[in-house]
């Protein structure tokens, strides 16, 4: 479960190069596009994680920012397990920077009952594919300490802390942030994560 005692912090990553990728993932696990009733899996996935206060809040969201008629439904990605339960997903999207259009990968998530088999990383790849095929880089994310996993394999995948670079409304924290994985990562993982800042 994720730690969320962890102090917030605004975290951003940025991607300049990237190659569409084959996914792998273990037998019987696929990564689809979105179907309908999809939006009640995610709500319930994500409140559960704690990222909303209800599932209603969770699905109005999804309903009311993805499925609208300005969104692409087609670029949100999900997870199945052997039975076809929505485990995890994540989403292409189109935000800004300085009111230039951008991309950015949201809401990447697996249930935590699935965590450690690198289905995280098949995901994110499947989505940062949709990237490649389209829009191309770079590719922006916002994230927060306290998921500072999930921040480990954005590294691995290429992407790269930013000090003073942003996008959308959020404010830069990196000096911040990094005060705070200091005292969460190991010292190979911090090493890695300043190595990996620009």
């Amino acid at each position: 479960m994720t730690d969320r005692t962890i102090p917030f912090h605004n975290v951003i990553l940025r991607c300049d190069q990237y190659t569409a990728t084959p996914v792998l993932l273990p037998e019987g696990f696929c990564v689809v596009s979105y179907q309908k009733g999809y939006e009640k899996d995610w709500a319930g996935m994500e409140y559960s994680i704690g990222d909303f206060n209800s599932t209603q809040e969770a699905e109005d969201y999804f309903m009311s920012t993805y499925l609208s008629k300005e969104s692409n439904h087609e670029n949100c990605r999900f997870l199945l397990s052997p039975d076809k339960k929505v485990i995890g997903s994540c989403i292409a999207w189109n935000d800004f920077r300085n009111d230039t259009p951008v991309s950015s990968l949201h809401w990447l998530a697996v249930d935590e009952n699935y965590q450690g088999m690198g289905l995280g990383k098949a995901l994110c790849l499947a989505t940062m594919n949709i990237f490649a095929e389209k829009s191309g880089t770079p590719v922006y994310i916002h994230t927060q300490p306290w998921s500072w996993k999930a921040i480990l394999l954005y590294l691995s995948i290429g992407f790269r802390l930013q000090k003073t670079d942003t996008f959308s409304h959020y404010e830069n924290q990196y000096d911040n942030a990094m005060e705070t994985l200091k005292g969460v990562v190991s010292e190979q993982q911090y090493e890695r994560m300043q190595q990996a800042s620009e």
